[in-house]
């Protein structure tokens, strides 16, 4: 076992202590123990979460184990590998500050492109997926909610190119905005940010929309780069 390998062990060892009995399910218990380490950091990234490791160290069977993960890897706190299994994310505040630099750079050009074009039709399909990402229990469909929401407003730009790789940026954004979720809680998806998006988009106001934006974005920014410096 190696350096780290020991000390991701001890880290989760102790707080395996701490957490005690006080959780109605095992599945939950893991889940929130393990949480805990990896949005801590006593986890590392790439870390290796070897199924028959945790469930002798949390005194479990492998089911309530392979559950917890299962709930992890929808918040986007560990991954699956191939021929690894369940490892820990490896996500830094380099790799968000650049993933939300690109964000700030694109999508407020196409969403002023978008807005003289966009009709009712638009309107109702941003306002019926706030109204989903309200409802929505499950972590995992947040990203893809979230995404489905800024194309109907950006939809209309009328530059392919630039729309692909708006797209492609919110799908890569997703397993952020999941970590940062399950890292900060539902609180800080700034639904009222997406409301005033399409208050402003609906009256043709491009110079509000684009501002909304920007600090909605930039708001995202400095939350999970101060979750970061605080690890």
């Amino acid at each position: 076992m190696s350096r780290d390998s020991e000390v991701a062990s001890l880290s989760l060892a102790g707080l395996i202590a701490a957490s005690g009995p006080r959780y109605r399910t095992a599945t939950e218990f893991v889940e929130a123990t393990l949480r805990t380490a990896i949005l801590s950091g006593s986890l590392g990234g790439g870390t290796p979460l070897r199924q028959e490791d945790l469930a002798e160290a949390f005194g479990v069977s492998r089911m309530p184990v392979r559950e917890a993960l299962r709930q992890l890897e929808a918040q986007a706190l560990i991954d699956f590998v191939p021929h690894k299994g369940a490892v820990v994310t490896e996500i830094s505040a380099s790799d968000a500050a650049d993933t939300y630099a690109i964000r700030l750079a694109l999508e407020p050009a196409a969403f002023a492109l978008s807005i003289p074009h966009l009709n009712g039709e638009d309107f109702t399909r941003a306002a019926d997926l706030i109204a989903e990402m309200d409802a929505e229990p499950d972590p995992s469909r947040m990203g893809e909610l979230n995404r489905r929401f800024h194309m109907s407003l950006y939809a209309r730009a009328g530059r392919p190119r630039l729309l692909a790789l708006v797209e492609g940026q919110l799908a890569a954004f997703d397993r952020y905005l999941r970590f940062h979720l399950a890292a900060k809680g539902r609180e800080h998806m700034s639904q009222d940010d997406h409301r005033a998006m399409l208050d402003a988009a609906r009256s043709g106001d491009t110079a509000r929309a684009g501002a909304v934006l920007k600090s909605h974005i930039g708001t995202a920014a400095a939350t999970i780069d101060r979750f970061f410096a605080e690890r």
